[in-house]
């Protein structure tokens, strides 16, 4: 029996280890690791020189409270500044961690604003994490409908629909939006530029909140440091974690100036959170992100779409192939049973299914172009080789 509590259901794959893009099993088969553990080892498996810090710290101080100070989360917001234009940071574990804050900071700040009842616009579709906060900004009914009841003040709109929101604008409860500008749990739906700064204009107009959550789509995965930068704005509260840590759990909750005040002390907080360990290993991953690998994921992200778009067309179980950077999707018209175990016992490859029939690319950025141009393959004749069969008069 096992001893966990059973909330997955993995594959029958026990990894032994990992280098670069690819993963080993007990048998030493090797595997192209094409998801990433769902957008999170950017630099791929076994960095050497994320090894390397990781050695260095743990050698020296894993974690302190956060009643004293130490140099790298100090460094790591400094950076984290530089890159987005926001002043403070609230370093936390996850994503869901980094959500819960920043609607914390949407209720205080409407409550400043002597808003008794503040309310915070969020998106169809949309996954912010599980925890009871974060949840309940989460659209997704076989996510939320156990663990009721949710709280309160989430005005749920249909995504990438300006006029359902602009209908809120003499609503004085709204404090700000939520939203994911790239939704990666609802299978890669892509807001435009132009959607992005008619938020930002409203925002403004209103005296509202405009709150990102990049934990998905952020730190390069869509090109650019993060997908808002694509629409030349500026949020004034930005979530991150997944790839911060390339692995190692820490999540950020950035804040424009205006904001940096807002959560003083004893308001908030976090025992693990901003801890040397982490926050040493993050800075490294940015480091890396800023001197290796930002530069060619544009180029990376349009050969893999421009390979999969040709050689996916005209199949007929393949709707659309959509994608910005490395954050690409297909989706089937049909859902596919047991197509992510097909993938790896069959075609040596690791991918992700979401929504039933939407197959979620997240490949490391140290994929190369011989390993994109077979991760193209491989999807092309797993696609091929599980089509439905059409029925027959």
């Amino acid at each position: 029996m096992s001893y966990l509590m059973p909330v997955y259901q993995p594959l029958d794959i026990e990894f032994q280890h990992g280098q670069g893009c690819y993963l080993w099993d007990r048998q030493n088969k090797r595997y192209l690791d094409a998801i990433s553990g769902v957008g999170v080892t950017l630099l791929g498996h076994a960095h050497p020189d994320i090894h390397t810090e990781i050695v260095a710290q743990s050698q020296k101080i894993l974690h302190l409270s956060n009643l004293f100070k130490h140099t790298w989360n100090e460094r790591l917001a400094e950076k984290l500044a530089q890159i987005t234009g926001l002043t403070q940071t609230f370093f936390c574990n996850s994503g869901a961690e980094a959500n819960e804050t920043a609607i914390k900071l949407a209720r205080l700040y409407g409550h400043q604003r002597g808003i008794q009842c503040p309310k915070i616009i969020v998106m169809q579709h949309a996954f912010h994490g599980r925890t009871l906060g974060a949840l309940s900004a989460t659209a997704k009914p076989d996510y939320r409908q156990a663990f009721g009841p949710l709280l309160t003040g989430f005005e749920f709109v249909a995504f990438h629909d300006f006029a359902a929101i602009e209908m809120y604008q003499n609503d004085p409860d709204i404090v700000a939006i939520l939203l994911e500008p790239i939704q990666g749990e609802a299978g890669v739906n892509i807001a435009s530029p132009f959607y992005l700064k008619q938020l930002r204009a409203l925002c403004d107009q209103q005296d509202w909140l405009l709150m990102l959550d990049e934990i998905q789509c952020g730190l390069g995965r869509t090109g650019t440091w993060f997908y808002y930068q694509q629409a030349e704005i500026c949020p004034d509260v930005l979530t991150l974690a997944k790839g911060l840590g390339n692995g190692l759990p820490i999540g950020a909750c950035l804040t424009h100036p205006k904001l940096g005040e807002l959560l003083q002390s004893g308001l908030h907080g976090s025992t693990f959170g901003g801890n040397p360990l982490a926050c040493r290993v993050a800075y490294r991953v940015l480091d890396l992100l800023e001197t290796h690998y930002l530069s060619s994921i544009h180029a990376k992200g349009y050969q893999l779409l421009d390979l999969l778009q040709s050689k996916l067309t005209g199949l007929n179980n393949v709707q659309s192939v959509r994608g910005v950077g490395l954050m690409i999707a297909i989706e089937l018209i049909h859902p596919i049973e047991n197509l992510t175990k097909i993938a790896s016992e069959e075609f040596d490859i690791l991918v992700n299914v979401t929504q039933g029939k939407i197959i979620r690319l997240l490949p490391p950025y140290i994929i190369n172009s011989v390993q994109i141009e077979y991760l193209a393959e491989q999807i092309c004749g797993l696609l091929k080789a599980t089509h439905p069969k059409e029925k027959v008069a």
